[in-house]
């Protein structure tokens, strides 16, 4: 777990999605400051780009700032009740086209049509089949010098010790979670990791070229980004491998400075000193 038939289930009726999906970037002081003080950054090599395929939009968090940087936007998500959002939140937006898909099917994009691949926080979800998938798939899709930027799970790399914590009795382990003595699982797909993610470019016909790993409120590496292209592209070179576990100190940061330099009339994120 979690498979694409839960995932399908939650996102398009377990979860509320009242504030857009805006309170996963809290830690950062909001979507806003999150992509500009931690996204762009990491991305800012590959736009602007002709054409972006965004994987698992939800509500539009990142797809209001893609749609800025193409001329033409695909989104693809397998919840409908994303894409119906998304089509309502940027209804004004002609480049844009919409595609609900099975979960791991991408058949809908034209092959060799991509120059940048993106999703973040949303495929971390996603095990290491429907991970494989994307990649056999983007292999077909991006153009002779597309890149992919993927944000995955890496806790299949703690898998061990998640399963110790998982004999300890509900009530203590939800104690001991609240205390942060053990990590959350965040629902992170177990049977992935960044040296899998890796495995699967190499298989596609992909190169992976770099990958960070990071902490997500968590002590240990959980997530990774990894960005890939075509073996022939100009960007290839051999995988560059980072573990960054200072990643959360860097969003509280982050957050810390958008109530300096947050969008003017915005509410206010909070009052006080730095600290």
């Amino acid at each position: 777990m979690p498979t694409v038939e839960e995932n399908s289930q939650k996102w398009n009726a377990a979860y509320g999605w009242h504030d857009q999906g805006e309170v996963w970037s809290a830690p950062w002081g909001g979507s806003a400051a999150q992509w500009f003080g931690a996204i762009l950054p990491r991305i800012h090599a590959f736009l602007p780009a002709t054409t972006i395929l965004e994987i698992a939009p939800g509500f539009g968090r990142w797809t209001t700032h893609l749609k800025d940087s193409c001329e033409h936007l695909i989104v693809v998500d397998l919840a409908e009740n994303c894409i119906e959002a998304c089509r309502r939140r940027f209804a004004d937006e002609s480049h844009i086209t919409y595609h609900v898909n099975d979960g791991k099917s991408l058949a809908m994009v034209p092959d060799r049509s991509i120059d940048f691949a993106f999703s973040f926080d949303s495929l971390v979800h996603a095990e290491a089949d429907v991970m494989r998938a994307y990649l056999e798939q983007l292999a077909a899709k991006l153009k002779p010098n597309g890149v992919g930027f993927l944000h995955h799970s890496n806790i299949g790399a703690y898998r061990r010790s998640f399963s110790l914590s998982r004999r300890i009795p509900s009530v203590l382990r939800d104690r001991l979670i609240q205390g942060r003595i053990i990590d959350q699982t965040h629902w992170r797909a177990f049977s992935m990791t960044a040296s899998l993610f890796a495995g699967f470019c190499e298989q596609a016909g992909l190169q992976c070229v770099s990958q960070e790993m990071v902490n997500w409120a968590t002590k240990r590496l959980i997530d990774c980004f990894s960005v890939f292209t075509p073996k022939s592209s100009t960007w290839a070179r051999p995988n560059v491998v980072v573990e960054n576990p200072g990643f959360m100190r860097e969003a509280a940061m982050i957050r810390r400075l958008s109530r300096l330099y947050g969008v003017p009339g915005l509410p206010s994120t909070g009052q006080g000193p730095l600290n």
